[in-house]
């Protein structure tokens, strides 16, 4: 069985964490982890707060096309080697 790409729940904690990481992590300097602790709960309560729902793109039809073109894929006979 294949899955969507774009659609794994570890994608989407990898988007999270690219933007800690731009938007909080990589231009500062924390004195302490309590610091450090203190501005990820700050983040996550600010990005809670402007976070919108995703306008996902990608339907089932689209899915099931992908899958159908997989299958096919993997039907199909090897190349022959040249000689």
């Amino acid at each position: 069985m294949h899955l969507p790409v774009h659609a794994s729940w570890l994608n989407q904690v990898e988007i999270y964490h690219s933007i800690i990481q731009r938007k909080l992590l990589a231009p500062n300097n924390f004195a302490s982890t309590a610091d450090l602790a203190r501005a990820l709960n700050d983040f996550e309560r600010y990005y809670n707060e402007i976070a919108e729902p995703f306008d996902w793109t990608f339907t089932r039809d689209d899915l099931a096309d992908l899958l159908t073109r997989i299958d096919e894929r993997e039907r199909e006979p090897p190349l022959a080697l040249a000689a």
